[in-house]
């Protein structure tokens, strides 16, 4: 048996392919070649852009693959057809970071549109075209959206009056002298597979594993693991410094007046609790790293 498993080309790839391998599976890319290959032999991969997954999964030429809730929608407002694809797991990351991703309508920095309502008889630029119209007449404004190729951050004012763009920080679209205006939608990247293929008994479970151990990478994010030692008479001012995923594991020493205490923090807080845990009196620190998290 084997999965046909499509892994986003472009801007997801570094990211999605660096989640694979904190999740256990380790997919190696050729330049010259379109099918990596992955250290899992029930599963073939090939590389497809995003913006093409949500369809070729649909078709069953792939029977998953990862793109955003984007690009799906972008491809379900095309056929008209909704339900052919299921999201088996919600992965929220993106190229630069583990967040969501903003499609956002900007303008001219200086220009007076303050609103959607400015844009009526405007020209819109932009990759998403099907969702941006959808917007539009939400909004019940008349405007005409023109499908761009690429650098749209540079179309305004002389090629388009607006765009509409995904953004993770705003940083490219300041850089360019755009304001944002308004949010058209937000979107992650989901794990997408189609009827067929959630039929088969063996490709439903190969997916909701492979979704597991992505979920738990994700959870692992940011997180470490902290060990020590420390007498049982400290216990209470140690644990008073400890935020837990829930709540530290304490465990008994050979030697009774001991506990060693094992708990997982946010990464960012260590370089100040390690003092503050040494000050109550805490002996043998150790700071150890996590690939997986499986709540």
């Amino acid at each position: 048996m084997k999965l046909k498993l499509g892994i986003p080309k472009g801007s997801l790839q570094d990211a999605t392919i660096h989640l694979f391998a904190r999740a256990g599976f380790n997919i190696y890319v050729d330049s010259r070649s379109y099918f990596p290959t992955i250290d899992d032999g029930e599963i073939d991969c090939m590389l497809i852009r995003a913006q093409e997954m949500a369809r070729y999964v649909s078709d069953g030429v792939l029977d998953a693959g990862l793109t955003g809730q984007d690009w799906i929608a972008e491809h379900e407002l095309g056929d008209g057809t909704t339900g052919v694809l299921t999201s088996v797991a919600d992965l929220i990351y993106a190229k630069q970071s583990f967040g969501k991703v903003r499609w956002v309508l900007a303008a001219p920095e200086d220009s007076p549109i303050a609103s959607a309502a400015d844009l009526d008889g405007a020209t819109i630029a932009t990759e998403l075209v099907r969702v941006t119209r959808a917007y539009f007449e939400r909004k019940h404004v008349k405007v005409n959206v023109e499908f761009s190729w690429g650098a749209t951050e540079v179309k305004p004012p002389v090629l388009a009056d607006a765009i509409v763009e995904a953004t993770e920080t705003g940083s490219t679209l300041r850089a360019n002298r755009l304001r944002i205006v308004d949010t058209v939608m937000e979107s992650n990247t989901q794990l997408i597979a189609n009827r067929t293929a959630l039929a088969d008994t063996w490709k439903r479970t190969k997916l909701e594993n492979i979704a597991l151990l992505l979920k738990a990478a994700i959870e692992a994010q940011g997180r470490v693991g902290l060990m020590l030692n420390v007498r049982c008479a400290d216990l209470a001012e140690v644990l008073a410094l400890l935020p837990a995923l829930q709540r530290p594991t304490i465990s008994a020493l050979s030697d009774s007046e001991w506990v060693a205490v094992n708990t997982i923090i946010e990464e960012r807080t260590v370089r100040d609790l390690i003092p503050r845990l040494k000050a109550a009196r805490a002996q043998g620190i150790v700071e150890y790293p996590l690939n997986k998290i499986v709540l």
